[in-house]
């Protein structure tokens, strides 16, 4: 079966959820995305995970285990928090704009949304009598929730991370070891650690377990990863009703492969007056050919076992992608979001590694909060964003992560 429109999805999940389960369709397809493009050694094990799963999700004693760790262990729920200083900044001259509201994942155990999902995953591999943890990370936020998840669990764990991003975020590869990980280098950058990641899974089937940090992969990946970063926009909508007693008007979220800004949008998918916006990585802008901004110049193809837009050439080969947020550098993007591109549900905006670095500095100096860098994306959209929207709109941005990894980062690029 094929999901032909947000609405239609919309109303499969309910009816999932009714039932005591979610989920989308049997083939994780949206529209033509997702799929499951493996060698077929990888069906039967991808099967037995997606069994798994749905039988997670409606056992009740799995989800009072899972909302329990969420609470006491990752520290859920997060606050939405409204941000008085950086919203009177954006006022115009006649003291009018929209209200804005942080939704604030940075305060999760180890910095980050990732732990939502690693957690929940975790859980899921143990329920299963797997053994060995592998994962892939790029920014290292994945990898520490990863590491955590498993030292909790008493499970092995075995972080692949790009040689390139361990030179960058060397704090978050002393704390994956601390956590007590084995971190293996893999020449080249996130891409490439997840190839190997999956290499190493496929080697060893049966005591190993696979934990996708993001919406991208064959199915049931993308949409597990989905449900289980979901809490986030669930959070919101509660929230919000509590604090104005209604919907958001605008959710803005950054885009590097896609868990944030699902586990943001997925809540509100069928609240078509609630505007959904993912902000990509331009890098040093969508002509230099360093961005990451997969959604504005990508091309569909198969990638990482899934169709979803794709930085590739002419002849299909995989670009190297830029971005400061070392944690949005991936060549692709989840099957998910692709299909909200196309049928326009989610609009997708993208601003430079310069505008992210102001939008950092910006949300240190007005509220006292250092944003992640990935983050920081989302924030850079407010300049142009601010100005068209009605006065007292009700905008929600996902600060999916803290920006301690990025502190000398941007120290050093503000004295050059």
């Amino acid at each position: 079966m094929v999901i032909d429109s947000p609405k239609e999805l919309e109303r499969l999940v309910h009816e999932e959820i009714n039932k005591g389960g979610v989920g989308v369709n049997n083939s994780g397809k949206f529209g033509k995305y997702g799929g499951k493009y493996v060698p077929e050694t990888l069906i039967s094990c991808l099967g037995k995970l997606e069994a798994e799963f749905y039988s997670a999700i409606r056992d009740a004693e799995f989800q009072e285990a899972l909302a329990t760790a969420l609470k006491d262990y990752v520290g859920r729920e997060t606050p939405l928090y409204f941000a008085e200083r950086l919203t009177n900044h954006y006022k115009n001259d006649k003291g009018e704009g929209p209200e804005l509201y942080l939704k604030r994942e940075d305060l999760n155990h180890g910095g980050a949304h990732k732990i939502n999902n690693a957690i929940a995953q975790a859980m899921l591999a143990k329920r299963m009598g797997r053994t060995s943890i592998v994962a892939a990370t790029g920014a290292g936020q994945h990898g520490v929730a990863t590491a955590a998840a498993c030292a909790k669990l008493a499970l092995d764990c075995t972080i692949f991370m790009g040689t390139q991003d361990m030179q960058k975020q060397s704090f978050n590869v002393s704390q994956m070891k601390l956590l007590g990980a084995q971190v293996e280098s893999v020449e080249g950058s996130f891409k490439d650690a997840t190839s190997e990641a999956i290499r190493r899974w496929v080697g060893s089937l049966d005591n190993s377990y696979y934990l996708s940090g993001t919406v991208v992969g064959p199915h049931p990946c993308p949409s597990m990863v989905r449900e289980f970063q979901s809490v986030i926009g669930k959070e919101t909508r509660r929230q919000a009703m509590e604090k104005w007693g209604g919907k958001p008007d605008v959710l803005v979220a950054c885009v590097g492969s896609g868990s944030n800004a699902m586990g943001m949008f997925h809540e509100f998918l069928g609240d078509e007056e609630v505007r959904l916006i993912g902000v990509e990585a331009a890098g040093f802008g969508l002509d230099s050919g360093k961005h990451s901004a997969t959604l504005a110049r990508g091309d569909v193809g198969v990638y990482h076992g899934a169709m979803s837009y794709l930085l590739q050439d002419e002849e299909g080969q995989i670009l190297w992608p830029h971005s400061i947020g070392v944690g949005l550098e991936y060549p692709a993007v989840g099957p998910e979001l692709s299909f909200l591109k196309d049928t326009k549900r989610a609009q997708f905006y993208s601003v430079t590694d310069q505008e992210a670095v102001e939008a950092y500095h910006k949300l240190c100096r007005l509220e006292g909060i250092i944003p992640a860098m990935e983050a920081s994306h989302a924030l850079a959209i407010l300049e142009k964003l601010c100005p068209a929207l009605p006065n007292a709109a009700k905008v929600v941005v996902n600060v999916s992560g803290r920006g301690d990894k990025d502190a000398e980062m941007v120290i050093n690029r503000s004295n050059q």
